[in-house]
C-alpha cells in the first residue's frame, strides 16, 4: 500500500490563512552570487514536483519592511543569516506569475486550489542580490520540505521556473555596472588571495579578458588591498604574493565609490 502523503503544516497554513498574514500580490526573490573554482554560481532551490530551479523567494508579511522580508525569506529558505542584500529591480510583467507552481505542489497532497485563492493571483516581485563566500554556505532542505538548496553554474540557467532566469541576468547586469564604481571580492574570495585570483573573479563576472598589468595597477591604485609577505605555494609558475582587503578602506569605498570602468 502506498504511503499517504501528509501536507506540511506551514503549507496548509499558507493556503488557508496566507492572505491574512502576507501582503497581497507582492513577493521578494533573492539572487545570491558565489564564486568557486573560477566559476560564478547562484544559490538556487531545486523545487520538488515541478523539476525546475527557483530563486530563494517568498511573500512579505503585512506591516513588514521589504528589506526585512528579503532577509527573513532567505534565512527560511536557505538557512543563511546576516547577509547584505541590495535591491536592484522590480519585476511586474502581468504574465510572470505561474499558478501551476502552487497547483503542482498541493496536488501532491490531493488538494485542488480554488481559483479565487490568493496564491492564484498576479504577483509583483522585488529583486535583491548579494555576494557571499561559497564556503560558508551549507546547502540544506527548506522548512517547507519542498525544496533543496544548491549552487548552480550561472551559465546553466535554462531550467528555471517563471521569469527567474531573467531576474538572475538582470542582477548580473547590475553587478557588472557597479564594478565601475563599487569594490567587490571581499565576500566572494577567501580571506587571503592572489592578484590572478582577484582578476579571474572580475573576468568571470564581466565575461571578458582583462590586461594583467593594467588590472593590477588599477586595483593597487584603489588603495583597498594589503599586500602580504606571503606567497601562494604549489603552482607551476613563480609563486604570486597574497593579498587581503583593507576592511576600513573597503567599507569606505563601498560608501564613497571608486572611479573608472572596465
Amino acid at each position: 500500500m502506498a504511503k499517504k502523503l501528509t501536507i506540511h503544516p506551514a503549507l496548509k497554513q499558507l493556503l488557508e490563512k496566507g492572505d491574512k498574514q502576507f501582503q497581497s500580490g507582492l513577493s521578494v526573490d533573492c539572487v545570491i552570487f558565489g564564486f568557486h573554482e573560477n566559476v560564478l554560481k547562484i544559490l538556487a532551490l531545486d523545487v520538488k514536483y515541478i523539476n525546475k530551479w527557483a530563486l530563494p523567494g517568498g511573500f512579505i508579511k503585512i506591516n513588514e519592511p521589504v528589506e526585512q522580508a528579503a532577509a527573513r525569506v532567505l534565512q527560511e529558505r536557505t538557512g543563511v543569516n546576516n547577509i547584505f542584500l541590495q535591491q536592484f529591480e522590480v519585476f511586474s510583467n502581468p504574465t510572470r506569475s505561474d499558478a501551476s507552481v502552487h497547483q503542482s505542489r498541493y496536488k501532491e497532497f490531493g488538494i485542488k486550489i480554488p481559483k479565487d485563492n490568493w496564491l492564484m493571483q498576479r504577483f509583483i516581485t522585488i529583486g535583491y542580490f548579494a555576494l557571499i563566500d561559497f564556503t560558508e554556505v551549507k546547502t540544506t532542505e527548506s522548512k517547507m520540505d519542498a525544496e533543496y538548496c544548491e549552487w548552480i553554474d550561472i551559465s546553466k540557467l535554462d531550467n528555471m521556473m517563471m521569469d527567474h532566469q531573467a531576474i538572475v541576468l538582470k542582477a548580473l547586469e547590475t553587478l557588472r555596472t557597479q564594478l565601475a564604481y563599487t569594490p567587490i571580492g571581499k565576500n566572494l574570495l577567501p580571506k587571503k588571495f592572489t592578484m590572478p585570483e582577484l582578476q579571474k573573479l572580475y573576468e568571470t563576472i564581466l565575461d571578458k579578458k582583462l590586461d594583467r598589468r593594467n588590472f593590477q595597477r588599477r586595483m593597487l591604485g584603489f588603495g583597498i588591498l594589503n599586500k602580504l609577505n606571503e606567497t601562494r605555494k604549489g603552482g607551476a609558475h613563480k609563486a604570486p604574493f597574497l593579498y587581503t582587503f583593507n576592511d576600513k578602506k573597503y567599507q569606505r569605498a563601498l560608501k564613497e565609490g571608486l572611479y573608472g570602468s572596465w
